[in-house]
């Protein structure tokens, strides 16, 4: 169901007419308008984005300054040079990022990759704990909680089967 609109200057528009819903909250009266998990969609994809610059920041450090991290590289939980956790790490901040874009663009395998992601995330800075304590428990907790904003409204999103139109709750624009 389209149907066209004319603003004041006379541009016509046409775009697929909100179609009422007989039951639902007043937050519901259209089922193609956009709902509470949007805005969860979107902070995660902001999150997976910061989650991978953090994971570049730390594979970067690790490359280029071995001295920088609290304990030896055969202090860690796996006995491995830092140089390769460098590279470990650049290749999940660059997977993080591409899943965060993915994320904005509403692709449901990013929504997968990034749960997925978050969670050998979580293992793989539980065993870079020793080296950056304080730096590896913020992205455990910012990983935990992406993974809750990807998965909190997952039958809506599901059940809604198409992209929300980004307009007004008052009509179209």
């Amino acid at each position: 169901m389209s149907h066209t609109t004319s603003d004041a200057a006379g541009v016509t528009s046409g775009s697929p007419a909100p179609v009422p819903v007989s039951s639902g909250s007043p937050a519901q009266m259209y089922e193609n308008e956009p709902q509470g998990w949007t805005g969860f969609l979107g902070f995660g994809a902001t999150m997976a984005i910061l989650i991978g610059v953090l994971h570049a920041i730390a594979g970067l450090t690790a490359l280029l300054n071995d001295d920088y991290f609290v304990v030896a590289d055969r202090d860690l939980v796996v006995s491995v040079d830092y140089s390769a956790w460098g590279w470990v790490h650049l290749l999940f901040g660059a997977v993080a990022i591409a899943t965060g874009f993915g994320i904005l663009k509403r692709q449901v395998w990013a929504r997968v990759v990034g749960v997925v992601f978050a969670a050998v995330s979580v293992v793989l800075n539980l065993a870079f704990l020793n080296a950056q304590p304080v730096w590896s428990a913020v992205v455990i907790a910012f990983d935990l909680v992406l993974i809750w904003a990807l998965t909190v409204h997952g039958r809506e999103v599901s059940e809604a089967g198409t992209r929300p139109r980004w307009s007004s709750p008052y009509g179209p624009s």
